[in-house]
């Protein structure tokens, strides 16, 4: 009798198993790192204050969607160091079920022999592209392919009542998704017209198409309702909408070639399965849910484009319906399946070089807990000039400014769009003469003459507690003088 190959063990797997297996193997470098992205660690940030009586735009500010920070809320209530663990916990289960979803798409597609080899790549591709956390789209991500299970073309188009129930509840998840992020609105506006486009084609008459459009908009609408009713009914509408909309629009784009080399980056490390997706679409059958898949897509990567910039997290959503399109690929067995295996087998080492990398890059626990016992637990207010915004909860002391997150103040594309003069909110901090200040080495993008003043004002009243390693960056941090 032949033994069992252990590869042979592993495929037999039920599919939650393997893709649970797959993305702790995937993610495991980051589980219980503090730091994993200055991001994140933001939104664990603002969270923590939130539990602490702190109001998001008016307390502590951002312009990203209060669902988010609302959905770190529970694993900001478990404090530190748990609430790390927590929040990566809740991001892994996101994950698998995300790629879950992803291979469902594919089944109803046809593309059963290709749908695993779809949603490991959806696992694999996220470390590549700053998702080995808990970066928004981990999260909607989830919400958005549950919204295309609903919505997309299935057997049950037939009945009409079915139809709309299914586009209520798909648009009332991209509503929820927008108050996560609002740069999913190309795909739930692509899933809005589609929908009525196929009530058009079923020969619904006007009026009631119409009226049941309005509806499913409604329901997309109806989250981001509700959070700025909530700030207009306490006299705070005016802060939530600036923050939300008018401070996206006035923030200063980056210079151009660091813009197009950016999103030469993502071209580069997606064209896997573009060049996957592509040869599927060439292969001809594009019609039903395959053909939806693919407008699916072409609305993803417009609504990237569109939003400029283009931080390697930005194509994170793409990878939902690209991960289904590149499983019609995987799913010709004439030729594809060696290819499919060494390509996942590549990424995934690719990814874990990457991850590693990032870590050593960044730093980890060890370095930061260094950090944090140079600042100290004293009663005095910490600055975090530039560095990380963990900085604070991990140290315990006060904040002068809601302008936590560091960027708002230093980075020349936030000049005249963070709602105050950004050298007037330095001034006004170091006038109230917080008791330690953290600085990092200057760093591409930042306003040389706040980083002078600071300097001035450290070289006057504060000296120099100590300078620390964290990752290839070393941070400085100063103690107020006695009297100062």
């Amino acid at each position: 009798m032949t033994p069992t190959k252990p590869l042979d063990a592993i495929a037999r797997l039920p599919r939650w198993a393997l893709l649970s297996l797959a993305a702790i193997i995937a993610r495991v470098a980051t589980f219980g790192n503090p730091i994993v992205h200055v991001d994140e660690s933001f939104y664990f940030v603002t969270a923590r204050a939130m539990l602490d009586g702190a109001l998001p735009y008016v307390d502590i500010w951002d312009r990203k969607p209060i669902g988010l920070f609302l959905l770190y809320t529970p694993a900001a209530a478990f404090g530190l160091p748990l609430g790390i663990w927590v929040y990566q916990a809740m991001a892994l289960a996101a994950v698998v079920a995300t790629a879950l979803l992803i291979a469902r798409l594919a089944d109803r597609a046809g593309w059963r022999r290709g749908s695993m080899a779809a949603a490991l790549a959806y696992v694999i591709w996220l470390d590549l592209l700053e998702g080995q956390g808990g970066q928004a789209p981990v999260f909607y991500n989830l919400l958005m392919v549950a919204a295309a299970v609903l919505i997309a073309p299935s057997g049950r188009d037939h009945l009409a009542g079915a139809r709309f129930r299914r586009g209520l509840l798909a648009m009332l998840l991209v509503g929820v998704s927008l108050q996560i992020k609002y740069s999913v609105v190309f795909e739930g506006l692509f899933f809005g017209l589609w929908w009525m486009w196929r009530e058009w084609r079923k020969r619904t008459h006007a009026v009631p198409l119409l009226a049941a459009a309005a509806l499913l908009a409604l329901a997309a609408l109806l989250p981001t309702a509700l959070a700025w009713g909530y700030y207009a009914a306490i006299g705070q509408g005016q802060a939530f909408v600036y923050a939300n909309f008018a401070s996206i629009a006035a923030r200063q784009g980056d210079p151009m070639g660091e813009q197009l080399g950016n999103l030469f980056k993502i071209a580069l490390i997606a064209s896997p399965l573009f060049a996957a997706a592509t040869l599927a679409y060439l292969r001809g059958d594009r019609m039903g849910l395959r053909g939806w898949m693919f407008g699916w897509l072409a609305a993803a990567v417009f609504g990237l484009l569109v939003f400029g910039s283009w931080f390697d997290h930005y194509a994170l959503p793409l990878l939902v319906p690209l991960c289904v399109c590149a499983a019609g690929f995987a799913d010709d067995p004439r030729r594809s399946r060696k290819i499919t295996i060494a390509v996942l087998a590549v990424a995934l080492l690719g990814g874990e070089a990457t991850v590693i990398v990032k870590r050593l890059n960044r730093g980890g626990p060890a370095q930061l807990a260094r950090v944090v016992d140079a600042i100290g637990h004293g009663s005095g207010c910490l600055y975090v000039y530039s560095g990380d915004t963990m900085l604070y909860p991990m140290s315990g002391r006060c904040r002068l400014s809601r302008y936590a997150f560091p960027s708002h103040l230093g980075r020349k594309r936030e000049r005249g769009a963070i709602g105050v003069d950004q050298r007037a909110e330095v001034e006004r901090i170091l006038a109230l003469k917080p008791a330690v200040v953290v600085m990092r080495a200057p760093y591409l993008g930042e306003r040389p003459e706040l980083r002078a003043i600071v300097i001035e004002r450290m070289a006057k009243d504060y000296r120099l507690r100590a300078q620390l390693p964290l990752g290839n960056d070393r941070l400085s941090v100063f103690a107020l003088k006695s009297g100062g």
